[in-house]
């Protein structure tokens, strides 16, 4: 499916892992980045990517800087919350993210999204 890779960020590993194993199944090359030193890296040498997926859960206002960088570098990004919330939906927005989903994610919705995101 080419080479762009989708940049998975949440702070709960067991999370990223599975939806990293999930995507691999999909035939998607995954970075997973747990915090923010992890998330800086791979925005800094993470040549490639194609796409980002943030699960917002358990991260602090300093997350909409990465948001920004991210749009500055042309990587589109879905923000993934655990509740409905119009004001982090208007921020997430604000910050440059392509759309929001919230958990439980509907698995067809989420990978047309995903397949739609990345040219599939």
């Amino acid at each position: 499916m080419g080479e762009k890779k989708i940049l998975l960020i949440g702070r709960n590993r067991k999370n990223l892992e599975l939806l990293s194993q999930f995507l691999s199944k999909q035939g998607y090359s995954t970075i997973k980045a747990h915090d923010y030193e992890s998330l800086d890296s791979s925005l800094e040498h993470g040549e490639g990517i194609g796409l980002s997926v943030i699960d917002i859960a358990g991260f602090d206002s300093r997350i909409w800087e990465r948001c920004e960088r991210m749009r500055e570098k042309g990587i589109p990004f879905l923000v993934i919350s655990p509740r409905q919330s119009i004001q982090l939906q208007q921020a997430s927005l604000t910050h440059g993210a392509d759309g929001m989903l919230i958990k439980p994610l509907a698995v067809k919705e989420f990978l047309n999204l995903i397949d739609g995101m990345m040219g599939e």
